[in-house]
């Protein structure tokens, strides 16, 4: 099996590294996911992350509830750090070469996102953790995901999700009789709203051509079968 694309970039979100409590992080999930992400790794594909931080706090649900928004985005930011630290920690376990990039400098634990520098890692053959969002409150790590992937020409967004295998008109969890799409445009994915990812990241999807994967995280091997080319999930493109 090979890699069908020279460099692309993997979207997880912070509950996807708690397990079932949803909270915080799970070794044996975190190890799990870098087990996944080495196979996709020893394929050929230069790989790099964007992780949020919804496991230790959702910068936007805690603005709903009365705290300042860009302290609370703040909050996000730095953790998504923690958790791509760890993420870093256990990839290196999988012996797979790992930097840790950050829109926050905290240079005691990562580097500062220095573009070049970046593509200069997977170039190398390191997996690229980006942390931090884009480094400004009010936006999402959705769009920090396209942002990076745009900045160092990635070919592809594999957006992860927990228990759902794709994007559906309606919530399959609550309507059984949701139908799921293999593929869709930018633009329906924008005027039905759809869960894809937050309207500004699709957007800017739209602007770059980044064809966006949407995909079930907890099926094992999914995530090496798309990378390989196969045809997985929801394809968001033109």
């Amino acid at each position: 099996m090979k890699t069908a694309y020279h460099r692309l970039l993997i979207k997880l979100s912070g509950g996807q590294l708690a397990g079932e409590s949803g909270f915080g992080i799970s070794p044996s999930v975190i190890g799990r996911i870098a087990r996944e992400l080495r196979d996709v790794h020893e394929l050929g594909a230069q790989l790099c992350v964007v992780v949020g931080g919804g496991n230790v706090i959702r910068g936007i649900t805690a603005a709903s509830e009365g705290m300042d928004r860009a302290s609370a985005d703040y909050m996000g930011m730095l953790a998504s750090v923690l958790n791509a630290i760890a993420l870093q920690d256990a990839l290196e376990k999988e012996e797979v070469p790992t930097r840790v990039q950050t829109a926050i400098e905290i240079q005691s634990v990562a580097e500062p996102y220095i573009r070049r520098r970046a593509i200069r890692h997977l170039e190398k053959g390191r997996v690229v953790v980006f942390a931090g969002g884009t480094g400004n409150p009010y936006f999402s790590t959705d769009t920090a995901a396209v942002l990076r992937a745009a900045e160092v020409d990635a070919e592809i967004i594999l957006m992860a999700k927990q228990g759902v295998d794709g994007v559906y008109d309606a919530d399959p969890r609550s309507n059984p009789d949701a139908k799921r799409y293999d593929t869709i445009t930018y633009d329906e994915a924008l005027s039905r709203n759809l869960r894809v990812m937050d309207q500004t990241a699709i957007a800017l999807c739209r602007e770059n051509g980044l064809p966006i994967v949407v995909f079930d995280m907890s099926v094992p091997g999914n995530i090496k079968l798309l990378a390989s080319g196969e045809s997985v999930g929801t394809r968001v493109g033109d």
